[in-house]
């Protein structure tokens, strides 16, 4: 994660974006006392929104949380997770 402020964002736009771009990092433009915003590519987007999406279903949320507790205990995965 870089930050920086406006003023510098503005100086050098084109080598803070593609720092965001090429190198996934994210970008947080300080805009004052409590005030900001967040620049990440649109890559890591569309990745928050299907996670997002796939999230939304209470099924896959149960199914995910499994496959992960499974992988934390580094057992194998049975035929219906993976169906």
């Amino acid at each position: 994660m870089i930050t920086a402020t406006i003023s510098d964002f503005r100086k050098d736009i084109k080598r803070y974006l593609t720092k965001v771009t090429e190198n996934f990092e994210t970008l947080i433009i300080n805009r004052g006392k409590s005030s900001g915003v967040v620049v990440i590519s649109l890559e890591e987007y569309n990745s928050l929104l299907a996670t997002q999406y796939e999230m939304s279903s209470e099924k896959n949320k149960v199914r995910l949380d499994s496959a992960i507790e499974k992988f934390k205990d580094n057992t194998t995965f049975s035929k219906e997770l993976i169906e």
